[in-house]
């Protein structure tokens, strides 16, 4: 959330940052409210000061034996109309609060300014694309063919776009996630199982609501939300507490199982791994002081390329440009993995600066060298997403007669196997 103040104190830069990302918004609106609300505590004050001297007046009578009727009188009408007024300038602040809600972060400087994905720009690319001398399949045929990867069943027993693991598959997964979880920990990041439901309190803090109600599954009966990442909860540890300074920064990392609508993406990946209503990730969280978040930034997308490195994964490392930017964040690396099966790169890693306004959101604060309590950065990442990771496995690991070789770097995590075969 973006503090008042600096949007009206910076109002041109506010709009023109805002515009980069193909958002309207009317500040204008915004600005109305804010003065309205002035206005109204102008006249609270001169109503306050008004009963003070009316009162001091009454006592004065009082002493003097005579009537205050009158006054008293004009006091309870002020009361009367102070209390109007409170009404009033609550519902205003809520109104600005609600518009507050959803204003998406300002783009950072050094954020490319651009429409939308076409517009990203490529940082780097680690590893070269194998050269198959076959041509190579998408892993929902090799999953299929392995029996692996069940998407009927999982369709039977939930909706479209569920799936079920079977076996070497359900292995291979948990297998990948606990790979992610050991390096992870090796760089210093403390492992957290955190709940899949969240309350409003907690999506608002990340941003998830208001803006993307239509994306969350509800459970209205307990009024609580299936996670979408492990970033809601992981943050909201921190929500309305004032760290100190040595404790940061904070570097938590969670497999949890992600739940999404996707709404709006209906005819888009529909087949595989790729865009699934449930799937498990591994996030990365860091919370940190305010001028270090750009380095804690990038060591944080060098965690996650650790993990695509060691397992040899070709991948390129994209900046996003303002119109493909997602809401609540300032800048942010998205990492795309090559996949030879659908001769592309795709995304598996969004790594993310949120800067103060997800702490603003979520009152997450700590206390400065100088003992100045400011509003903490959050940083998030995918450490990866596993579902997709295994997709990469797959495609970039297939042998001619459609077997799969196991990276080396999970063979511990599977009891020394080194190739999935039909059968």
């Amino acid at each position: 959330m973006l503090d008042l103040k600096f949007i009206i104190s910076n109002l041109e830069e506010v709009k023109e940052k805002t515009k980069a990302r193909n958002y309207s918004f009317d500040f204008d609106c915004l600005i109305q409210k804010d003065v309205l609300r002035k206005s109204v505590i102008s006249e609270v004050e001169k109503l306050k000061a008004d009963r003070n001297a009316v009162s001091k007046q009454v006592g004065i009578l009082k002493r003097e034996g005579k009537d205050t009727t009158e006054l008293q009188e004009q006091v309870k009408r002020d009361a009367g109309r102070m209390q109007e007024l409170d009404s009033r300038l609550s519902e205003i602040d809520e109104e600005i609060r609600s518009m507050l809600l959803n204003i998406p972060n300002l783009i950072d400087d050094t954020t490319p300014i651009g429409k939308d994905e076409t517009e990203n720009v490529i940082v780097r690319k680690w590893g070269e694309p194998r050269k198959f001398d076959f041509e190579p399949k998408n892993h929902w045929d090799i999953g299929v063919d392995l029996g692996i990867i069940d998407f009927e069943r999982g369709v039977k027993i939930a909706e479209s776009r569920f799936n079920v693991l079977a076996g070497l598959g359900a292995r291979l997964d948990r297998a990948i996630s606990s790979l992610m979880l050991d390096m992870h920990r090796e760089k210093g990041y403390i492992e957290m199982s955190v709940p899949y439901l969240v309350n409003t309190k907690s999506m608002v803090g990340t941003g998830q609501l208001p803006k993307f109600a239509e994306e969350a599954y509800i459970c209205e009966r307990d009024n609580l939300y299936l996670i979408s990442t492990a970033e809601i909860p992981v943050t909201n540890l921190y929500s309305d507490e004032i760290l100190d300074l040595k404790q940061l920064p904070v570097k938590n990392t969670s497999l949890t199982a992600c739940f999404r609508r996707e709404a709006g993406s209906y005819g888009k990946d529909t087949k595989g791994l790729i865009r699934n209503h449930q799937f498990n990730k591994v996030e990365l969280v860091k919370i940190c002081a305010q001028d270090k978040s750009v380095e804690e930034h990038e060591s944080l997308t060098h965690d996650a390329e650790m993990v695509l490195q060691a397992l040899n994964l070709p991948y390129r490392v994209m900046a996003l440009s303002s119109g493909d930017l997602g809401f609540s964040s300032a800048k942010t690396y998205d990492l795309e993995v090559w996949l030879p099966g659908q001769n592309c790169y795709r995304e598996i890693s969004s790594c993310s600066n949120f800067k103060d306004f997800q702490a603003r959101r979520a009152n997450i604060r700590y206390r400065d060298a100088d003992g100045k309590v400011k509003f903490a950065h959050t940083l998030n990442g995918s450490g990866l997403a596993v579902g997709r990771t295994l997709v990469a496995v797959l495609e970039n690991y297939q042998n001619a007669d459609g077997s799969v070789v196991i990276p080396e770097a999970l063979r511990p995590y599977l009891g020394g196997l080194d190739i999935i075969k039909k059968g």
